[in-house]
Formats: C-alpha cells, sequence, structure tokens
C-alpha cells in the first residue's frame, strides 16, 4: 500500500502547479518524434527494394537520418534559450512534417537521402528544448519528470513500427510512413497552444557564454567522461535499432510483422526502465543507477547471436532494452551539472558532439553486416556497453 501512495504522490507532484499539462504536451511530441523515426528501420527492405539500396547504403541512409539528428541540437539549444521552447518545439514539429512529405515523393535515392536527413533536421531541434523546459518545470524532479517524457518515446517506438511494417506489408510502404502526418500537424498545434510564450531574453551574450563554459568544461575529467558514456550509448542504440528488424527477417528467419512487434517490445521495456531509471538517478546518483541499467544490455546483446525461436529472441530483447534506461540518467546528471542560464546552448554542444559521432554506427554496422559478420556486430555492441558501462566507475561518488 505504501508503494501505490508513493507512486500517486509522485504523480501528483508532476502533475501541480499547472506543470502537468505541459509535461504531457511535451511528451507527446517526443512520443511521435521517436515513434516516427523507428518506423524507417522496419520499412529498410522496402527503400532497398524500390531505391535499390544495399545494406551499406542503407546503413548510410540511417546515418543521415541521426547525423540530421545530432547537428541540429546546438543551434536548437540556442535557439531555446533565446526565444523559447514553444517556438523551438513547434518549428522542430513542422520541420518533420515537411521532410516526410519529400520522402513520400521522392522519386530517387538522392531524393530520398537529402529528405531523410531534413527529418533528423527538425528532429533535432525538439530534445534540448525539451530538456529545457522540464529542467525549468520539475528543478526538484529532473530525473523523474525526463524519464517519464523518454518513456513517452518509448510508447511510440512500441506502436508506430508495429503498425508501419502491417500497413507496408498490406498496402504500401508510403501508408506506412505517412500515416503519422496528421498526426505530426495536429501535435504541433497543440504544443503551440499549450506552452507558454517565451519572456523577452538578450540570448546573444548567454549563447557565447555558453560555448566558452561547454569547452571548458570538457577539460575537467567528469563532463569528459559523461560524453564518453554518452557517445557509447548512442553509438549502440542507434546501430542496433537500424539494423534489428532487418536481422531478424535474414539472420532468424522470422516475417516482417514479427520481427516489427519484437523490434516494438524492445520499446515497450523502455517504457518502464525511463521513468524507473530517472527515480533511481534522483535517489542514487548516476553512478549508483547507471550500471544496473547497462549491465542487462551487455547480456542480452552478447547472447543475441546464439539464440534462437521467438521466444528466446523476446528475452534477449527485453534484456537489451535495459540499456534505454541510461539516457534518462546522464542527461539528467548533464542538466543538473550545466548552469541554468546556459542549459540549452550546454546541452546542445554536449549531445550533438556525442550524436555527431554515435551515427557513425549505422553505416559502419551495415559495411560489417555487408561483409557476413551480422552476429559478430552484435558481440562488439555488446563489448562496447561493457566499456561504457566501467566508465561510470571514473564518475565522482558526490
Amino acid at each position: 500500500m505504501s508503494r501505490l501512495n508513493s507512486i500517486r504522490l509522485e504523480l501528483v507532484g508532476l502533475w501541480a502547479d499547472g506543470a502537468g499539462k505541459t509535461l504531457l504536451t511535451i511528451a507527446l511530441g517526443w512520443g511521435l518524434l521517436n515513434g516516427t523515426r523507428m518506423i524507417y528501420p522496419v520499412l529498410l527492405p522496402s527503400f532497398s527494394a524500390e531505391y535499390d539500396l544495399t545494406l551499406s547504403t542503407a546503413g548510410l541512409l540511417v546515418t543521415l537520418l541521426w547525423l540530421g539528428y545530432a547537428v541540429g541540437q546546438v543551434p536548437g539549444g540556442m535557439l531555446a534559450d533565446r526565444r523559447g521552447e514553444r517556438s523551438v518545439l513547434t518549428a522542430s514539429v513542422s520541420t518533420v512534417v515537411v521532410g516526410l512529405v519529400v520522402v513520400l515523393l521522392a522519386p530517387t535515392a538522392a531524393v530520398l537521402f537529402g529528405a531523410t536527413a531534413l527529418v533528423g533536421l527538425g528532429h533535432s531541434q525538439y530534445p534540448v528544448a525539451r530538456i529545457t523546459a522540464l529542467s525549468e518545470l520539475y528543478p526538484d524532479r529532473i530525473g523523474r519528470a525526463l524519464g517519464v517524457t523518454m518513456a513517452t518515446g518509448d510508447v511510440g517506438q512500441t506502436v508506430l513500427p508495429p503498425i508501419a511494417s502491417v500497413l507496408a506489408a498490406a498496402v504500401a510502404w508510403r501508408l506506412g510512413l505517412g500515416f503519422v502526418l496528421p498526426l505530426l500537424c495536429l501535435t504541433a498545434a497543440v504544443i503551440w497552444l499549450t506552452l507558454p510564450a517565451a519572456d523577452p531574453d538578450d540570448g546573444d551574450d548567454a549563447s557565447s557564454e555558453s560555448l566558452r563554459y561547454v569547452v571548458g568544461e570538457l577539460r575537467s575529467p567528469t563532463l569528459a567522461v559523461v560524453g564518453v558514456i554518452l557517445f557509447l550509448f548512442i553509438f549502440v542504440w542507434q546501430t542496433f535499432s537500424a539494423f534489428y528488424p532487418t536481422y531478424l527477417v535474414e539472420q532468424k528467419g522470422l516475417s516482417s510483422t514479427v520481427a516489427g512487434v519484437l523490434f516494438g517490445l524492445f520499446f515497450a521495456v523502455g517504457v518502464v526502465v525511463k521513468p524507473l531509471a530517472g527515480a533511481a538517478y534522483d535517489r542514487v546518483g548516476l553512478r549508483g543507477s547507471l550500471p544496473l541499467v547497462l549491465l542487462g544490455s551487455v547480456v542480452g546483446l552478447a547472447l543475441l547471436p546464439f539464440v534462437d525461436g521467438l521466444a528466446g529472441l523476446a528475452g534477449v530483447t527485453v534484456l537489451a532494452s535495459t540499456m534505454l534506461g541510461s539516457g534518462a540518467i546522464t542527461q539528467s546528471y548533464l542538466a543538473e551539472l550545466i548552469p541554468a542560464e546556459i542549459q540549452g546552448t550546454g546541452l546542445g554542444v554536449v549531445r550533438s558532439s556525442a550524436s555527431v559521432l554515435g551515427a557513425s554506427g549505422p553505416v559502419v554496422f551495415g559495411a560489417i553486416a555487408e561483409r557476413g559478420y551480422f552476429d559478430a556486430g552484435y558481440l562488439l555492441l555488446a563489448l562496447i556497453v561493457g566499456v561504457g558501462t566501467l566508465l561510470t566507475l571514473r564518475i565522482p561518488r558526490e
């Protein structure tokens, strides 16, 4: 009973003083954007068939999506500091809508690749503004609030890819991607109507100071280690998500629909893991929480090449998905480490740097898989997560 009462009190605290409406609105946009992005992996076979892509070029397509997502986070953070979160979040969703329309109409692979980069660039404006908005709303509950929001991202990633795979198989891949467009348009309108307008800000000085601050702080061992851990997580997560449905179809013999369901299961577990990880961070800090969420994924990724059958694959998918909790922990830590007045740009610099490097994962993994080393690629990912787990020992206890 005390446990249920504790959960009720947490929900009341998150909803208090009108903050809950803003939290739900931000979470809605985050869920739809993440779910839309994860439609790409389940449609890779369709893209490959229509545009004659190899595993390497399919990996490059996903890399461009993530690269666009990476490079836009610094300007997104600066704009959040200058113009406020409402404008940035609305522009983010609107840009994704434009990019998706071009993808659906793309006559050639070159246009497909360019439009995909635009989708990633639009998405890149959302994450930093989301974090700064939440840190203002919940200064004492940032881990919990960020964990809840990130969990809604996994709801989108759980629900939308399987729907896309069914629609693509039954009708056409364009319907599998295009059905999200009206949802995104509605979300952009809700964000604009719900979030408060920004107060006038002197922006330029804050952004300049922020860049100098982050560059200086990267020389400190603590922020440098957290940045490396974030990079390793992004590298593994983007790589795993890019090719997991293809791997299940080509190497494990599953149908594309079943592969889409297992892919959704990976993110469904994140719905539970991320709020728990955020709450654990608030209670015991990064050193006490991060190794716990990373160890399960080390085991899952290492076992994946040796497991067959639906039940076994579902089990290793659940184990691998525990890595999703690390984002709520590392980003909450960064949000507290960087001063509030320069938080948007500071987070943008750190996240963008890690994401640009991590975006290389899908194209590298695609080249490895194309040479017949699909299984070895997942063992390599397990090793990388293991390195990230060991690096948490370098974080100060305070």
